[in-house]
C-alpha cells in the first residue's frame, strides 16, 4: 500500500499564535528580558512532533508527570488536527508495534527530499547560539525519584520482563493515532515528510525538554539550526532534572531554568491554551511554566 500525502481537509483559519523568547537588553548588564511576537500560521504549514511520550519509563516521577499532562496533550492534539495541523508521533525505539500501520507507512514512503540537511539523522548537542549561554542546570543525575521507591520501581520493571534503564514500548495510549498522522522516531523520515507537505512551521511538545525534546534528529536543535520555523509548546513539556542536582531548586523551578535557556539561544515557544483556549497547563503543586 503506497500512501500520499494525504490528510483530512480543513476550512478553518489560519492559527494565531504569541510566540515568547528572551533577548539580551543593551545595558550591558547581561540581563534578558522577555519579547513576544504575533503571528498568523496556515494549518497546512504546520506540524505538530509529540517527543518520547513513552508508556513507561526508568524514572517513577517522571511517568507520572507524563500521565497528568497527557489528557491535555492529547486535546491539544485533537484540536489542532480537525483544523488541519498534521500530527507526527515519535516515540523513538518503539516503531515495531506500529509497523504496517498507515500513519507509519506514510514515513516510510515520504520521498527523500532534495535538500536532506547532511546531519539530521543525528543527535544535536548544542547549537552556536547556546555558546554565548551558561546551561541552567546540572543534569548528570537526572532522577527525582526516592531511592526506595526508585528500586522498587526497578524491580517492577524487571517482573514484567522490562530492562528497568529502558522499559519504553510504545507510546502512552492516551495520545491517540489516527490514520491520517505520521509516526516515526527518525530525523530522515521527519524531515521528508515536512518537505512533501510543503509545512514550514513545527511545534514540538513532549518529554524530555532538555534532552530528547531539543537534541533528538527530530528536535528543535536540528529543526532551527537547518532553517524550520520551530517552536517549543512549554507547558506540554517536562525535564529530567534531579533537585539533588545544581542549582539545588524544585523539579518545576529546573525545568523553567531550562525554559529561559531555550527562549534566549534555541527558539521562541508557545503555549496550549493558544490552541484549546482556557489557561496553560500546569503540575499539580506547581505554578505554570515560568514566563
Amino acid at each position: 500500500m503506497v500512501l500520499g500525502p494525504g490528510s483530512v481537509s480543513s476550512a478553518d483559519a489560519a492559527l494565531p499564535f504569541t510566540l515568547q523568547s528572551r533577548v539580551e537588553t543593551r545595558d550591558g548588564s547581561g540581563e534578558f528580558r522577555v519579547v513576544t511576537a504575533r503571528e498568523t500560521w496556515e494549518p497546512k504549514q504546520t506540524a505538530i512532533i509529540v517527543c518520547d511520550m513513552w508508556d513507561l519509563h526508568h524514572c517513577k516521577n517522571a511517568v507520572r508527570r507524563e500521565a497528568e499532562m497527557a489528557p491535555r496533550m492529547n486535546e491539544v492534539l485533537a484540536k489542532a488536527r480537525a483544523q488541519g495541523v498534521f500530527i507526527i508521533h515519535a516515540p523513538s525505539s518503539c516503531m515495531k508495534p506500529y509497523e504496517g500501520q498507515p500513519a507509519r507507512l506514510r514515513a516510510q514512503q515520504a520521498p527523500k527530499a532534495a535538500n536532506l540537511p547532511a546531519d539530521v539523522g543525528q543527535w544535536c548537542r548544542q547549537i552556536p547560539a547556546e555558546e554565548k549561554g551558561k546551561y541552567p542546570i546540572e543534569q548528570s543525575d537526572s532522577e527525582d525519584d526516592d531511592p526506595v521507591e526508585h528500586a522498587q520501581w526497578a524491580e517492577e520493571l524487571k517482573a514484567k520482563g522490562l530492562d528497568p534503564r529502558k522499559p519504553w514500548t510504545r507510546q502512552i495510549d492516551v495520545l491517540k493515532i489516527r490514520d491520517e498522522d505520521a509516526i516515526s522516531d527518525s530525523g530522515v523520515e521527519i524531515w521528508n515528510l515536512l518537505e512533501q507537505r510543503g509545512i514550514k512551521n513545527v511545534i514540538l511538545m513532549g518529554v524530555h525538554v532538555n534532552m530528547c525534546v531539543s537534541g533528538r534528529p527530530f528536535g528543535l536543535r536540528q529543526m532551527v539550526k537547518n532553517g524550520r520555523h520551530a517552536v517549543l509548546m512549554r507547558d506540554m513539556t517536562d525535564s529530567m532534572y534531579n533537585p539533588k542536582q545544581w542549582p539545588y531548586v524544585d523539579h518545576h523551578t529546573g525545568t523553567a531554568l531550562y525554559i529561559e535557556h531555550f527562549e534566549k539561544f534555541i527558539a521562541p515557544t508557545i503555549t496550549s491554551d493558544q490552541i484549546l483556549g482556557g489557561q496553560p497547563f500546569a503540575f499539580s503543586g506547581a505554578v505554570h511554566v515560568k514566563e
